[in-house]
């Protein structure tokens, strides 16, 4: 499947924000039971491996209900759980509208779902990725004031040139993070939790690392856009991450950061702390 959603400008029927109308009533009855079937297959790996934050979003926002989400329906649930809204966009954004969305609690979600043949994998984020994998978080509020204060340093960093670390920080939290609960690694990433494959391999493979985040660590740590991640970075709690990131001069990690290579997915650094809790 290749990646197809992406435009140079504003494709016919979006607005000039990126925006969309999601027009649920033309999703057909066999989008629906691909929604269906994704879902299905995801509450093994709901109950076994995500969150407690995440299945309680899921309960809240009533995700796991027969069919697509409508709009119209949803957003009234997630404006009076976290203030946040969800919009429809054709694909991938530009940074500066992306930024700019999450910065007003805005949660760009892609107007697409991936075919039957790809129920497993799909290369580029769809509508489940978005709402199944990346909604039922938004309920948590120290995450929904993470994303608030990402989104702002977006914008800062587009200005700086910089968005190549912050993207880092995004994909190693929202997408692929994992969180101590009661003594027991869980994902809370939308990446992972739209996968159980990669859900499995990053908790479970004995090949794994799993490090404490470390926010300059992060940001220098290249990752894998075509396969399972070498390394995650787990976290002790949502309110830690909030901790870290409102406490971080993220412009004074940038010019020291520029100084320094990259790191390849799989390093390993002295300072990296180990991650010893189970699955």
């Amino acid at each position: 499947m290749a990646i197809l959603h992406v435009f140079d400008s504003p494709p016919p029927g979006a607005n000039a924000d990126w925006t969309m109308d999601q027009n649920w009533d033309d999703f057909t009855q066999a989008e629906h039971d691909i929604w269906d079937e994704l879902v299905s297959r995801k509450a093994k790996m709901i109950a076994s491996y995500a969150s407690e934050a995440f299945v309680a979003g899921l309960g809240i926002l009533e995700l796991s209900k027969p069919g697509i989400p409508d709009f119209r329906e949803l957003n009234p649930k997630l404006r009076a759980a976290t203030g946040w809204e969800v919009v429809a966009v054709p694909g991938f954004i530009p940074n500066d509208a992306f930024f700019k969305h999450l910065s007003e609690k805005r949660f760009p979600v892609a107007n697409f779902l991936r075919g039957a043949d790809s129920l497993d994998y799909s290369e580029e984020p769809d509508m489940f990725h978005d709402l199944f994998g990346h909604l039922p978080m938004l309920t948590n509020p120290a995450l929904a004031d993470f994303l608030v204060n990402y989104g702002n340093a977006g914008l800062r960093a587009e200005a700086m040139g910089t968005t190549d670390f912050l993207a880092r920080l995004y994909l190693y939290t929202v997408e692929f993070g994992l969180v101590i609960e009661h003594g027991r690694l869980r994902g809370y990433g939308a990446g992972l939790l739209s996968s159980l494959s990669e859900t499995e391999h990053a908790l479970t493979s004995p090949e794994v690392r799993r490090i404490y985040v470390d926010v300059p660590r992060v940001m220098r740590t290249q990752y894998h856009f075509d396969r399972f991640q070498e390394v995650y970075f787990a976290i002790d709690s949502f309110d830690e991450l909030l901790r870290l990131t409102e406490e971080t001069d993220f412009a004074s990690v940038y010019a020291r950061l520029e100084g320094l290579p990259p790191l390849e997915p799989g390093a390993d650094c002295p300072q990296d702390i180990r991650c010893e809790a189970a699955c």
